[in-house]
């Protein structure tokens, strides 16, 4: 809140009492005079000594004049605490890192106003600067210089120096290039930019502790989690058990392993996970942060939120759509023995025989997401699944043959999608045959800008979701997040 004075309040208020004591003041001075007059004046030498005096009080006066005007602009006491804040420098805003950073370049805010929000960009810029004092605030010196505000500042330390992590808004007219090309002239070394957005603006520890807690209400979020937490990477989960049954040998050591750009981690569910990340080595606070998210979810065990929505199919039949888990595994096998093979083929693109082996990796939460449709009597006749697949995401569908045109499908399908869409997935890709017209028609069905790849028989069709707003979820999903 802050205090306003008014204009009259403002002027020095007018004292007769303090014109009287002047005035009575000058007639004492002059009499005073006049009575040292009279004494020296009369006496040999006088009028000599009268002019020596004058001169003395004259030069003492210039020099009291001289004094008071040279101390008249000195800095404030140091316990003055100033006057209040402008409210456009960003004081009081909580970008207390972002202050200190321009303090310590010594440059303060950038000259002239400040560009309005529609004028600028945000970045994320990742560089790393020499392990000595000063280097920091010649870099953000530099970014001062081109019209940037430091939002965010993290900083990592290593063996030779720091990685110091910033999130800018920058003028729209400045590129990357030369914003890049900026930092390296001011000592930064390895730097990293990219487009960031308001989602950025959290700051660590708040989202840190945000991703932890999806991550303990739901098992399947752990991949998502690491990806959030390190930015663009890729996250292999490596079973230690193929689906044929064979061992893959994937292991990691309990406290990690991290190389430049690859750490391995301990998979809780077996196995291990490898997190790759192009052109951008991973800190040891990165590596800290990871494999803490890693051992909450190995204490806390398998787990998949509970929740159910009941929905009426056109013909009146009620079914009940929930998350799967595990526990389905003996449904989900009794359902695949009601299934043609011509509807596990196109499912599963390989033998019929295997199909049941794919079950365990499916309903696996490490994997993905399960989607499972349920009769009034408890008998499974869907699956949807929503598979992390590195980068990219997987959508698939099986609907027992007796219950296939139904809208089942484009029901899971939809319910999947808006799973992906709250993930962050950019998009989603269904593999199937050509002949698979209820996958295509699902598909399309979205009404979303769809691309189509046919490669020897098999068609890939990939749903863009960037451009897609997110829906309100049902209840059951909102439990399930």
């Amino acid at each position: 809140m802050t205090d306003t004075t008014p204009e009259k309040s403002a002027r020095r208020p007018h004292h007769w009492r303090r014109d009287v004591t002047e005035l009575a003041a000058l007639f004492t001075a002059v009499a005073v005079a006049d009575a040292v007059a009279n004494l020296i004046g009369h006496q040999p030498g006088g009028p000599y000594l009268l002019i020596v005096s004058a001169l003395a009080l004259a030069v003492t006066a210039g020099f009291h004049t001289w004094w008071a005007r040279r101390h008249s602009h000195a800095p404030p006491p140091r316990d003055d605490t100033g006057t209040a804040p402008d409210p456009g420098t960003g004081a009081g805003t909580g970008s207390d890192t972002g202050a200190a950073a321009r303090t310590a370049a010594g440059t303060g805010a950038s000259a002239g106003a400040a560009p309005s929000a529609k004028d600028t960009v945000l970045w994320q810029m990742r560089t790393t600067v020499r392990d000595a004092p000063g280097s920091l605030a010649v870099v953000c010196g530099a970014l001062a210089r081109h019209g940037v505000d430091i939002l965010t500042l993290q900083t990592h330390p290593l063996g030779r120096g720091t990685v110091d992590e910033f999130l800018l808004r920058a003028p729209a007219r400045l590129p990357a290039r030369e914003l890049s090309r900026a930092v390296s002239a001011a000592g930064g070394g390895s730097t990293w930019i990219e487009r960031a957005d308001t989602h950025d603006l959290v700051d660590a520890p708040t989202r840190v502790l945000g991703l932890a807690t999806r991550t303990a209400l739901d098992a399947a979020e752990l991949p998502l989690a690491l990806r959030q937490l390190l930015g663009r990477c890729t996250i292999h989960s490596l079973p230690a058990v193929s689906v044929t049954g064979r061992e893959t040998g994937a292991s990691a050591p309990v406290e990690g392993v991290l190389e430049g750009t690859v750490m391995r981690l301990r998979d809780p569910s077996g196995g291990a996970l490898t997190i790759e990340r192009p052109h951008l080595p991973f800190t040891p606070t990165e590596f800290a942060r990871a494999r803490a998210l890693v051992e909450l979810d190995a204490r806390l065990g398998p787990r998949v939120p509970r929740g159910a929505q009941v929905l009426t199919l056109p013909e009146g039949n009620e079914i009940t759509v929930r998350r799967a888990d595990p526990d389905d595994l003996p449904a989900a096998r009794a359902m695949h023995g009601r299934c043609s093979e011509r509807t596990l083929r196109l499912r599963y693109h390989g033998p019929v025989l295997d199909a049941d082996r794919y079950l365990d990796h499916l309903l696996g939460p490490r994997f993905g997401r399960t989607l499972a449709v349920q009769t009034a009597s408890g008998r499974l006749v869907a699956l949807g699944h929503l598979l992390w697949d590195g980068d990219e995401t997987e959508v698939a569908l099986l609907v027992e043959d007796d219950w296939q045109r139904r809208g089942i499908g484009s029901e899971l399908l939809r319910r999947l999608v808006a799973l992906a869409i709250e993930a962050g997935c950019e998009s989603v890709y269904a593999v199937t045959q050509a002949s698979n017209t209820g996958m295509v028609a699902a598909m399309r069905s979205l009404a979303l800008p769809l691309d189509y790849q046919i490669e020897e028989g098999t068609l890939v069709i990939t749903a863009r979701l960037d451009a897609t707003p997110v829906r309100s979820l049902p209840p059951y999903e909102q439990a399930g997040r």
